[in-house]
């Protein structure tokens, strides 16, 4: 069985479950207050939202450029790519009109 065979395991993992539980909830509690509101026309938009928008507005302005300059062909799955590259544009977003 090797190592102390099947009790061996289970006795370590014990205690890392209840250790990851609580580091997870620890985490979770330290940032919940961390989204910051947007107020636009009146509404109150989380600004993830925003940024999000804009990385999918950014990544089908980019689109075309890609297309004619050659290059798209060569990237691979395009929807895995164009939604990779809108994510980039919206975390770049956030963390320029966001910093913390």
């Amino acid at each position: 069985m090797g190592w102390g065979g099947r009790g061996a395991a289970y006795r370590m993992r014990s205690w890392r479950q209840p250790a990851a539980l609580s580091a997870i909830c620890l985490m979770s509690a330290a940032v919940s207050g961390c989204d910051p509101v947007v107020d636009l026309e009146g509404a109150f938009f989380p600004s993830w939202m925003l940024c999000l928008l804009g990385g999918v507005l950014g990544a089908a302005a980019l689109r075309p450029l890609l297309a004619r300059t050659g290059l798209e062909p060569h990237l691979g799955p395009l929807p895995l790519v164009y939604s990779c590259l809108a994510l980039l544009i919206s975390f770049a977003a956030w963390l320029s009109f966001f910093p913390t």
